[in-house]
Formats: C-alpha cells, sequence, structure tokens
C-alpha cells in the first residue's frame, strides 16, 4: 500500500504503517498487531490502522470485531475504498453476501480493477443467484489468464448450476489443456455427476498419481477423480481404495473433533426441554414463508428441493448461510469454545423482542436470494440440524423437513464426495457414523419436546412412492398438491449443489442400493452408527 483516501485527500502511509502492512503481508501477525495498536494509543483515528488491525483481526475468525474495525475506519473516512473492500469481505466470511454486494457496489474507484475485487464480486453475486454476471466474470478472468484453476474451478461450478453441463465439460477441458496431471482440474470433470472418464482418462489420472512431483493436494483430488472413474467402470474394491486414499489424504489437513456432535448433543438435549420450547411458543417472527429441509449432506435435500420448487406457490433458494451466521452472532468469539455450543447456553436469556427481532433479521438478509415473488421459499442447509430449536424460537409459523437417507448409503455417498469446503466429519467413516447419530438423536429429541413441528421424509420411500410422499409432504407444509412437483426434473432453475444434474432426470429407484457393492468396506461406519443403523427410519407420531 502506498497511500489512502482517507475522505478528503490522499495521505501517504508513514514509516510505522509500512512496517505494520508489511509485516501482515508476511503472515507475522503478532509484530503487524503490535506495532498497530501501538500507534492507535497515539492516533486512535487513524484509519489505516484501524483498517489493518480489521485485517489482522479477520486471521483468527474474529469476523465481528473485523467488521467493528473497518466500520469504524469508514465512519472517519467514507471513501476510504480499501476498508470498503475488506468489510464486505468479512461480511462475505459471515454469510452475509447480500450485505457484502452492497458495500462492493459502492466502490467505483481503481480497485475495481484487482482480481480479489472481481473474485469476491463474482463470489457474493453467485451467493445471492445471480449467476450469469457471475460467470461472465470468471469468463473474463480465465480469458486473461488460462491458468488461474481456482477460476476455472468456480466457472465450472456455476454452469453446472445453470444446468449447463456440456458447458462445464468444456470448461473442464480447457483447464486440463493448460494443466494436464492438475489434481484440481480432474476434480472439477470428476464433479460433473453425470460425466463418464474415458480409457484415456483414466490412464492419464493413473499416470499423474505416479508422478513423484505431485503436490499432496494434488493427489487427493486425483484419488477422489479416479475412484469416480472406476466406480463407473463397476470396478468396485479398486475404487474403494483410491476414495480411502483420498479421505486419507483430506483427513490429515483438516481439524475436526469427533466429540464435537455428542458435546452438541448434550447441550441440544438440557436446552430444548418441552417446558421451554412451550413458554417460548409462538414468540418470534409469525411469518409462515420459510421452509428448512434439515439432515445429512446427500441425504436427498436437493431432489426434495427440487420437488417443492417445482410447486407454483414455492421457490427454492438453495443452502443460505443466514441461521448458522444469527446463531454465531450470539457469541461472535470463537475463542469462548466449540462452535454451536455456547449459544445454546444465551437462547433461554433471549427476550421476546428478540426472538422477533432474530427472526426479522433472517427474513430481511434472505429476501435478495427470493426472485420469484411466490408465498414460500425453501432454505435446505443440511447442517441446520443443529439450529432446529433456534428456527422455531425465532420463526414459530416456519416448517422444517428432516429429509433422511439410509444410514450407510448417505455414509458412504459422504465419504466419496471431497467437498469444496466444510463437512470436515466426512474424510474418516468412523466420524460420518458418530455425525449421523448424533443428528439422528437430535431429530428424534426434537419429535419428543415438540411432536409433529418437524416432518420426517425418508429418501428411500419418496423414491419408491413419489406422489403419495410429495402428498404428504405439501400437506405438511399447508398448499394444494401440484402435478408438477411429481415431474420436476422438468423444472428449469439453477440448483448450487453437488447433484444438481442429478435431480433434472427421473427418480432411479435401480439406484437406491448401489451403496450395497461398497458394504464389504464400511464396518467401521457400522461400527460408529450403533443403534442408529436399525432405527434410522421408525416412523413419527402422525
Amino acid at each position: 500500500m502506498a497511500a489512502v483516501n482517507s475522505g478528503d485527500a490522499e495521505k501517504p502511509l508513514d514509516s510505522d504503517l509500512v512496517r505494520a502492512a508489511q509485516a501482515l503481508k508476511a503472515r507475522d501477525f503478532r509484530t503487524a498487531e503490535a506495532i498497530v495498536r501501538t500507534i492507535l494509543k497515539t492516533r486512535p483515528n487513524d484509519v489505516t490502522a484501524l483498517q489493518l488491525l480489521g485485517e489482522i483481526a479477520a486471521v483468527p475468525g474474529l469476523l465481528h470485531e473485523a467488521e467493528a474495525l473497518h466500520r469504524r475506519a469508514l465512519s472517519l473516512a467514507p471513501d476510504f475504498e480499501h476498508a470498503r473492500l475488506h468489510l464486505a469481505n468479512v461480511l462475505n466470511d459471515q454469510g452475509r453476501p447480500g450485505e457484502a454486494l452492497a458495500e462492493l457496489k459502492r466502490i467505483k474507484g481503481h480497485i475495481r480493477e484487482f482480481e480479489g475485487f472481481r473474485r469476491l464480486y463474482a463470489d457474493s453475486l453467485s451467493q445471492v443467484g445471480e449467476f450469469d454476471e457471475a460467470i461472465g466474470i470468471y469468463r473474463e478472468i480465465v480469458g486473461s489468464d488460462p491458468t488461474k484453476l481456482d477460476a476455472w474451478s468456480r466457472l465450472v461450478f456455476l454452469l453446472r448450476t445453470k444446468g449447463k453441463s456440456q458447458e462445464a465439460v468444456d470448461a473442464c477441458r480447457s483447464a486440463l489443456e493448460v494443466s494436464p496431471t492438475s489434481g484440481r482440474a480432474w476434480a472439477m470433470l470428476a464433479s460433473l455427476k453425470t460425466y463418464r472418464f474415458t480409457a484415456e482418462d483414466i490412464d492419464v489420472l493413473e499416470r499423474a498419481l505416479a508422478d513423484w512431483r505431485a503436490s499432496s493436494e494434488d493427489r487427493l483430488q486425483l484419488h477422489f477423480a479416479l475412484g469416480k472413474a472406476l466406480e463407473d467402470r463397476e470396478n468396485f474394491h479398486s475404487s474403494f481404495d483410491q476414495y480411502r486414499r483420498g479421505n486419507e489424504l483430506r483427513k490429515a489437513s483438516v481439524r475436526y473433533a469427533p466429540d464435537w456432535g455428542g458435546a452438541l448433543l448434550e447441550r441440544f438435549r438440557a436446552v430444548f426441554t418441552r417446558e421451554f420450547m412451550e413458554s417460548r411458543s409462538g414468540k418470534g417472527d409469525p411469518t409462515p414463508d420459510p421452509i428448512f429441509i434439515v439432515g445429512m449432506p446427500r441425504s436427498g435435500s436437493t431432489l426434495v428441493e427440487q420437488i417443492l420448487a417445482s410447486h407454483p406457490m414455492i421457490e427454492g433458494t438453495g443452502e443460505l448461510p443466514d441461521i448458522h451466521a444469527l446463531a454465531i452472532s450470539l457469541d461472535a468469539d470463537p475463542r469462548l469454545g466449540p462452535r454451536n455450543i455456547r449459544y445454546f447456553d444465551r437462547l433461554a436469556a433471549l427476550s421476546d423482542a428478540q426472538l422477533r427481532e432474530l427472526g426479522r433479521l433472517y427474513l430481511e438478509r434472505t429476501r435478495i436470494q427470493r426472485k420469484t415473488g411466490r408465498s414460500f421459499f425453501v432454505d435446505k442447509m443440511p447442517s441446520n440440524w443443529a439450529h432446529v430449536g433456534f428456527i422455531k424460537l425465532i420463526l414459530p409459523n416456519a416448517k422444517i423437513i428432516d429429509v433422511r437417507r439410509h444410514p450407510l448409503a448417505c455414509g458412504f455417498s459422504n465419504y466419496k464426495q471431497l467437498f469444496g469446503r466444510g463437512q470436515e466429519f466426512s474424510y474418516d467413516l468412523a466420524h460420518i457414523g458418530a455425525y449421523y447419530r448424533d443428528y439422528a438423536a437430535a431429530m428424534e429429541h426434537f419429535d419428543v419436546i415438540a411432536p409433529r413441528t418437524i416432518h420426517r421424509l425418508i429418501y428411500e420411500q419418496l423414491v419408491s412412492d413419489p406422489v403419495k410422499e410429495i402428498r404428504l409432504l405439501l400437506d405438511f407444509i399447508g398448499v394444494p398438491f401440484d402435478d408438477a412437483c411429481v415431474r420436476f426434473h422438468e423444472t428449469e432453475r439453477a440448483v448450487r449443489t453437488p447433484s444438481s444434474e442429478q435431480v433434472r432426470q427421473p427418480l432411479r429407484p435401480d439406484f437406491i442400493d448401489h451403496w450395497k457393492a461398497f458394504e464389504a468396506e464400511l464396518a467401521p461406519l457400522k461400527e460408529a452408527l450403533g443403534p442408529a443403523l436399525e432405527h434410522w427410519d421408525d416412523p413419527q407420531e402422525r
């Protein structure tokens, strides 16, 4: 950084600020913070120091603190566009893309030409459903520099989201022309569920894995891609071996505490009692618009959303981060304890007015996702199962649907899916089993304390008798049956999940038991599931 616009004139950085910026760039955060805090002792309104401290706070995930610092800088210097860019980034990281986009649109200067700005702008656009403009930006980025594999990856994801399968394949091939042995490029191709690898593709994948120069990141992505290629050819034993190797590499690079789910379940049961829920019944925002789909990833939730979005009264908006963001905002400092644990303790202290305000905030933040004016909208973030109590407190008239799939089918589907981010539990069969077990136990607890407030939909039953299950589903929501829901694969809409191509095809009952080809390998999953393996589809009280 050479200078910043402080609101009315450009002010050169002094030597201490230059040293702080250099330390930050070198990732020496302790030195950078010490310099900046020393500056602020004597110059508490130095906007550049405030902005730098905001950048430093964001590194360990203190996003609310970072946001406050950037806003303080902008209150003193409204034209400080570098601080506005970082504010937008922090908002986006908090799951508030609509607010991030609003800040980015206020930037008018040369920062708009930076690739970092263009990527953040395109990412925010895609998160609020403005896919075509985002696609255009990523096409420009890879057009000017075809070596940008991350931009290719985003472009492929967006093309797949829009149902442009062949264009997505072509984009993957263009990336592979630039980097023929790149794990990321092959993982892009593997993410296209309807693509079938050729014998030549398999040969290239095997040679790339044999190259000692391949990085660990390349290797794990190559393993997952080769696993899919071999699975498609029904070479199941070798396929599973590739998935296992890829998962071992990814597991070594992520942090996951297997006992997290058990701790969450303990607090969930302790806080959400029948008396607690009854005493707060109807206290939140009464708007009935949201329909939440919760459960495990790869459970069929995208299919259920596609079915609902085919109804003329319901809009599908995808996996929205807003419930999680609101929950985290109740306990903003991640250093205080495991995520999603401490905030449970704060729920009891919320007043009726605060519950209504949180519900209103959710509706306000998600409004940007609604494009059609339909009466209801679907938020299908699977991990919201941990927040079903919170949802019913702040949005008492919202509908919640628990989509459940056979735990071995669902577990294996997670194991072979290389997620872009999150889902850290999914790289170990035992971790997957424990996570499923805790999720199912939480849902069963809620069935007891608040009967008939969550509708459980079994994926296998939906595939076997779609008309019956769709009627029950629509009855629960309170809308009339519509035959378009049965013909869901004809509905044209953007779908932002790995199942985007599959839900554009008719149901395949023959694929329900596909996981059985790998059953011999799933012993750790079975053991971790425990009783959940036998009772996962126990009927609810109707």
